[in-house]
């Protein structure tokens, strides 16, 4: 059989898949929710509709509240003492999450914020973005990325906080208010995209 003979096919997308294959007990809960210091930070993901996609995964890692890298090992082992700085969280029918965690610190200098990955339908590749801690006054945090964006398509990034103390951050994977995603191309070096 020659190549003319091959017809392409479509490409895999990474999900949904996620109700059986990922989640772990506590997943996320990187830290007790009655714990002195928790947060829950919480949100939606929509799709270029403005619609929740209902069977979305999320993942954040975050440095710890002293601003290091957590190096625990036993990331999907809740113990209820240990902080790993990783946790996984499916959305629900409502494209609704919830991540119960503490605050990160600073690191490296720059605003303090959750590195969080995207999974869902339609993708071909996960999706890398930020959410950052907000600033007080609601101005923009300082920090070198979001001084490279414009400040509508910088404050995609940036958390709301609750009357409760939690923060909200909502993802738009296209369209009006898109969140800005990332592009990894070094070890310690983002893009925007």
């Amino acid at each position: 059989m020659g190549t003319s003979a091959l017809r392409p096919t479509p490409g895999q997308t990474v999900g949904p898949f996620y109700g059986f294959a990922l989640p772990f007990d506590g997943d996320n809960r990187l830290a007790p929710p009655a714990a002195a210091g928790a947060v829950r930070l919480h949100g939606t993901v929509f799709d270029g509709l403005g619609v929740p996609v209902p069977d979305a995964l999320l993942e954040v890692w975050q440095a710890g509240e002293d601003g290091s890298a957590p190096r625990a090992t036993g990331t999907f082992d809740r113990d209820g003492a240990t902080f790993t700085g990783f946790g996984r969280c499916g959305t629900d029918r409502a494209g609704g999450y919830r991540f119960w965690t503490r605050e990160p610190a600073r690191a490296d200098g720059g605003a303090p914020f959750f590195a969080v990955t995207v999974f869902a339908r339609g993708l071909m590749h996960r999706l890398l973005t930020r959410a950052y801690l907000p600033a007080p006054g609601g101005d923009l945090p300082s920090d070198a990325l979001l001084s490279t964006l414009a400040p509508d398509r910088a404050r995609t990034l940036v958390c709301e906080r609750g009357a409760d103390g939690s923060l909200r951050f909502d993802v738009h994977l296209q369209g009006e208010g898109e969140t800005v995603f990332l592009e990894h191309a070094a070890p310690h070096r983002h893009t925007a995209r």
